[in-house]
């Protein structure tokens, strides 16, 4: 099967191999670091309660058979050589799935796309289908609304469970790495002194989280490099020392002769064998930090192998001490002489791999926020050189008081086990699904072989999902829990978004009224900058009209901005503005439409304002200068404002020169169904990007007055006004909802509605605070919203 061009790097143009090996060393840090230190906790787990060690050693061997078999189809074949393909312009996880789907077929629920966002580089498809060879599977998914809406049920869920296991990972790490002391002390020191020290390596892993990983990242791939040495040396010593022939066990025959003795025990004790592949997901989910090539490199000749070794070594050397059924962990079958100096390197290699699933929770979330699925939060950058690094205060705090709950709650590994073991096995199945669909939908391959990979891997993983099931009163209730309570919030917030935004549609004013407004009915234009922050990518929003008529002034120049997210993991600084008139030159109006990425957090307000008005000064001297060059502007203008009903021309303004970028015009009419992704409410629009060499930026509005003709005084005059307006300050103008269902509406609809989305409205942060906006300068218009 060619999945080659599923891939987006390209290492022999792009890497040395020198700088291959690098990242593939620096990827130890920050993608393996849970996954290595799971030889902690796999046997402790399987062996708690199902099935007991024998002198036959069936039971040990058959153990070790699984946990190879695991890690070799699962780790190694689904997710090396296929799920990491499946990229998104080199990210990966969930939302990049979810993202390539939306972009092959028009199943997204994000309503404010353009046809504008699709002339993205970054939005494009490296291999597109051909016209008339349409999938029925996609024809059949696009024609279905419902199936919309479950797959991102599906997306939401597989989120959730990321966030779960944000929650026990930390909590089953470090409280496996402590429990190392349980032989170096009593039963009964030992009760009251692993809990107590578990919670305070939490609080100071949480209380840390606010400097950044970068800081002391560079400590990192040490760490989990040492661990993995020591693992497998200490595999390759047990092997040798104990059972040389060990290796036999790694036959498929044990697992059927493991099962056919411990029947429904030995199923029932999948829940804690597959607790050998948690963190498996971080090698596709943290993929934009690094290469293809770097993460499967060091997988495939670093992890597996000395994962591989440390189970090996667990194995021979329980095969030889049948009596340890109370003490059958990791640290057993290490020499006494060296348990203090392991159980050092595996609290610090636990720390690391709490610390990347804790970052790793931080991004999802802000993920969940550019699709409009989860309230407001503060997002905070902690490092100016690697984007990415960020850290988000309240959901630091609530993870942090969850996992001393979790500890303290459950204080064994064996139900924090069962917890983690649904959490892990639910994400892999909807990455399964999710990329099954990516074969068909993004990769043009036969239905058959994408239905081959669900199968294959799906039943996998279904085998060890419903052995996670079968402990649900032994703590697999927790993940479920969460992920209820989770998907309810977010999909509470993503359903009244949307309805926010189609009421914004049926009642937003048109480009006419606008253009009335004058001294005649007694409004007043004041100095400075207004930016009305809106959802709508065309027309004046209900709340401008609200501002106007209590207050009957706006500002000298009026900007009508739009942030928006596309479904794209990042878009290029030069292609995120897309800036054009409201109006004739005249009425000094414009819109800007600002572009992230779901990947990208939006930037601090001042550096916002400020790269805006270049923007906007750039887009002033474009529009006149192409004027200038067609010599037909005061005809333009003249045309426009009889169409004043329409949207003007939307051009691509950015902060450096389109090199080797030729010049083209894209004119389409959207329909209502590629606007919104099938909300009829949404209007026809004519959307024009240009996409020409545009100046570069100045410290200064300056113009060349060498020609006195009128289209230079003109775009002198309007560059003066901008610079004068700036000059008198900027307003931020914001709209204060208030969301109700309408009578008649349905209870469950009254609920989620009227309670549950304006108490999340009342009780997350604002949109000043998400967009950063300064107090001091906020102008808040309330609407009440009745959708």
């Amino acid at each position: 099967m060619d999945l080659g061009h599923g891939k987006c790097w390209d290492t022999s143009k792009k890497d040395s191999w020198k700088t291959l090996l690098v990242l593939a060393y620096q990827s130890l840090g920050v993608v393996y670091g849970d996954l290595s230190t799971s030889p902690l906790y796999v046997y402790k787990s399987t062996f708690a309660e199902d099935i007991h060690h024998s002198d036959s050693n069936e039971e040990i061997f058959g153990v070790l058979s699984f946990v190879f078999w695991t890690l070799t189809l699962v780790p190694l074949f689904k997710y090396v050589f296929v799920v990491l393909r499946a990229d998104d312009n080199g990210e990966g996880g969930t939302f990049a799935l979810y993202s390539l789907i939306c972009r092959h077929a028009k199943v997204s629920l994000l309503p404010n796309r353009q046809a504008a966002d699709e002339a993205l580089s970054t939005y494009k498809t490296e291999h597109l289908p051909e016209k008339n060879n349409k999938s029925g599977v996609k024809i059949y998914l696009e024609k279905h609304k419902a199936l919309h809406t479950a797959l991102l049920i599906l997306v939401l869920l597989g989120t959730c469970m990321v966030i779960g296991d944000g929650v026990l990972t930390p909590a089953i790490s470090v409280f496996s790495a402590v429990s190392g002391l349980e032989l170096s002390m009593s039963k009964e020191h030992h009760q009251y002194a692993v809990v107590p020290i578990t919670c305070f390596i939490l609080v100071c892993l949480f209380a840390l989280q606010h400097y950044g990983t970068h800081r002391v990242g560079f400590f990192f791939a040490p760490i989990v490099l040492t661990w993995l040495l020591c693992i497998s040396a200490l595999g390759l010593y047990n092997i040798i020392y104990w059972n040389p022939h060990v290796y036999q066990a790694l036959s498929p025959y044990y697992m059927f002769k493991f099962l056919k003795k411990t029947r429904k025990g030995g199923w029932m004790s999948l829940g804690g064998i597959l607790l050998c592949i948690t963190g498996s997901e971080a090698m596709f989910a943290d993929l934009g930090h690094f290469s293809y090539a770097a993460i499967q490199i060091a997988f495939t000749f670093l992890v597996y192998p000395a994962l591989i070794l440390a189970y090996m070594g667990q194995a021979a050397y329980l095969s030889q001490h049948h009596h340890n059924d109370n003490h059958i962990g990791f640290y057993i079958s290490v020499p006494e002489k060296l348990r203090l100096p392991v159980l050092i390197i595996a609290i610090l290699a636990s720390v690391v791999g709490s610390q990347a699933i804790i970052t790793g929770t931080f991004s999802i979330i802000n993920q969940s926020q550019s699709l409009c699925c989860f309230p407001k939060v503060k997002v905070v950058h902690t490092s100016d050189e690697m984007h990415g690094q960020i850290y988000i205060p309240e959901i630091n705090w609530i993870l942090m008081v969850l996992c001393i709950a979790v500890t303290i709650g459950f204080r064994d590994t064996k139900h924090m086990g069962n917890a983690s073991g649904l959490a892990v096995m639910t994400v892999m199945l909807v990455t399964t699904c999710l990329t099954s669909l990516v074969i068909i939908l993004c990769w043009n391959k036969n239905p058959a072989v994408a239905l081959s990979f669900l199968l294959f891997f799906g039943s996998v993983e279904l085998l060890y999902f419903s052995a996670s099931l079968t402990k649900f009163t032994e703590g697999a209730w927790l993940p479920i829990l969460l992920a209820l309570f989770l998907m309810t919030i977010m999909f509470v917030w993503h359903y009244a978004t949307i309805k926010k935004y189609e009421f914004d549609l049926h009642n937003k004013v048109s480009l006419d009224w606008l253009l009335e407004l004058g001294p005649s009915l007694g409004i007043a234009r004041v100095p400075g900058i207004g930016l009305v922050f809106t959802d709508l990518t065309s027309g004046i929003p209900a709340n401008f009209s609200r501002f106007v008529t209590n207050l009957p002034a706006f500002h000298r120049v009026l900007v009508f901005v739009c942030v928006k997210s596309v479904p794209v993991p990042y878009v290029p600084p030069a292609e995120r503005y897309l800036v054009g008139r409201v109006g004739p030159s005249t009425h000094r109006s414009y819109r800007c439409i600002v572009r992230y990425g779901y990947r990208e957090v939006h930037q601090d307000v001042d550096s916002f304002e400020t790269e805006l008005i270049a923007r906007l000064a750039d887009f002033i001297n474009y529009d006149w200068r192409r004027a200038l060059r067609t010599n037909s502007h005061t005809e333009d203008a003249a045309s426009q404002s009889n169409e004043s009903s329409s949207e003007y021309r939307l051009a691509v303004i950015g902060n450096t020169t389109f090199a080797c970028t030729p010049q083209y015009e894209i004119e389409e009419t959207v329909q209502p169904a590629s606007v919104s992704g099938g909300f009829s409410t949404v209007e026809s629009m004519a959307d024009v990007i240009e996409m020409e060499p545009v100046v570069e930026r100045r410290v200064r509005f300056a113009i060349d007055d060498d020609q006195e003709s009128d289209i230079h005084l003109q775009l002198k005059e309007e560059l003066e006004d901008l610079l004068a307006a700036q000059e008198a300050g900027t307003a931020f103008i914001l709209g204060h909802s208030h969301v109700q269902a309408k009578q008649g509406s349905s209870v469950l609809k009254k609920l989620a509605i009227n309670f549950g989305y304006n108490f999340l409205g009342r009780n997350c942060r604002g949109p000043d605070v998400a967009l950063k906006i300064p107090p001091a300068s906020l102008l808040e218009v309330g609407m009440v919203y009745v959708v």
